[in-house]
């Protein structure tokens, strides 16, 4: 019953579209920001790193705030946009750290001379020959970020007013609050058969909830073991050392 009632919500099909397109085209946008950043900060010949890697760190501690936050995006024409969901929150700065530290320590220095003297350009370097070689680290990060877009509706709840471009989990959250409000309001003044009813409805509710968790977790578990290889080396290498 529950997840009959779950499925006759509509705007659930428009909430699983709306989410498959943020996770993939965000998911590789956020690739696309990463892993050229962290492999630039990984080059120890490259001037300055230090100085931007403090100040992407500085970031994890700090914030702007909600509301300038929000004042930002407006000013920028962003809000109630398919394109702030896509590029709001478009780095990490740990998803960086995690990076840089598997080119520094996974890609030998040597291979980087090599293709110097062989007169490939830094965007050739990367492409052809650190990319291939980065695939752990790749999957570790398209699942991170993967996960986070899947997850992600506190964005949505503060930047988006059109029902047409809410995610999942932005419909699957109104479906609980719906649920928990309609028993709240039956309880007021209820009789004996009032109070069954609620008691179903207080089952349903439950049921609810766990249907939710499957519906919005399925499609990382369908994902996950295809991945699992990838994700467990990449973990150890993109690892943080001392």
């Amino acid at each position: 019953e529950a997840y009959k009632k779950i499925f006759e919500y509509s705007a659930i099909w428009t909430g699983y579209g709306n989410t498959i397109f943020y996770t993939v085209l965000g998911t590789l946008l956020n690739l696309a920001a990463t892993l050229p950043c962290a492999y630039a900060l990984s080059r120890r010949d490259m001037g300055g790193r230090n100085v931007l890697m403090t100040l992407f760190i500085i970031t994890m501690y700090f914030g702007g705030g909600l509301i300038p936050s929000y004042l930002n995006v407006k000013s920028l024409g962003l809000l109630n946009t398919r394109l702030y969901m896509l590029i709001g929150g478009l780095v990490s700065a740990y998803n960086i750290i995690v990076s840089r530290t598997f080119f520094a320590n996974t890609i030998p220095w040597e291979m980087h001379e090599a293709a110097r003297i062989d007169g490939a350009s830094d965007a050739c370097m990367f492409l052809k020959i650190i990319l291939p070689l980065s695939k752990p680290i790749i999957a570790v990060m398209a699942l991170y970020y993967g996960v986070g877009q899947w997850n992600s509706y506190f964005n949505a709840m503060i930047y988006l007013k059109d029902r047409a471009l809410y995610p999942l989990q932005l419909f699957l959250r109104e479906i609980l609050v719906q649920s928990k409000l309609a028993t709240l309001v039956a309880e007021e003044g209820a009789d004996e058969a009032m109070l069954k009813y609620i008691e179903e409805q207080q089952m349903i509710a439950n049921l609810l909830k766990y249907c939710v968790i499957v519906i919005s977790t399925a499609p990382m578990m369908v994902i996950y073991p295809w991945m699992q290889r990838f994700f467990a080396k990449g973990v150890m290498l993109g690892s943080v050392k001392g």
